[in-house]
């Protein structure tokens, strides 16, 4: 028979190799968790969640001054336009408009060239279908087109909006 290798007790000196993997998973977690807290707690100061005072905006608290956008509006008149279709029926389109601007003189720039905003909307309104004024994408799409052909009629000044004051569809 084979001899058995005979088992001998560690010494004091030596160290056994097994146990460390555990210690080492215990001491990265932790570290991960402070520093997780850690940039927790700075982006909290930082945002503000720590009592604190809020910080007080420029110039006299008891008046404070907000920038307000002056508009004026350009009613334009009535326009009702019969629109395209592939079958005979008749569909026709009414529409009350009025132009949003932010300086008087766009306004003075305007009334001169009425007839020329009038004929590039009512072109381009005959062109559409009633499909194309589905739903809430396709009125944008159109209010777009509108504000497009408007400032190309009345370069260099512009509008800043075109709002739909009345739709009827029939």
């Amino acid at each position: 028979m084979a001899k058995q290798p005979e088992k001998r007790e560690p010494e004091p000196d030596e160290v056994p190799a097994t146990g460390g993997g555990r210690k080492k998973l215990i001491i990265f977690g932790s570290a991960g968790l402070v520093v997780v807290l850690l940039a927790g707690g700075a982006a909290a100061y930082l945002l503000g969640a720590f009592g604190g005072k809020p910080a007080e905006p420029a110039g006299d608290p008891a008046h404070p001054t907000v920038a307000v956008k002056p508009a004026l509006f350009v009613d334009l008149p009535e326009i009702v336009v019969n629109l395209s279709s592939v079958d005979q029926r008749a569909s026709f389109l009414k529409l009350k408009i009025a132009l949003e601007v932010s300086q008087k003189e766009t306004v003075d720039k305007i009334q001169p060239v009425m007839p020329r905003v009038l004929d590039a909307f009512q072109v381009y309104l005959r062109e559409l279908r009633t499909t194309d004024l589905d739903g809430s994408a396709g009125l944008f799409r159109v209010k777009e087109e509108l504000q497009r052909r408007v400032n190309i009629a009345i370069y260099p000044a512009h509008i800043d909006q075109v709002l739909f004051r009345e739709i009827l569809l029939q």
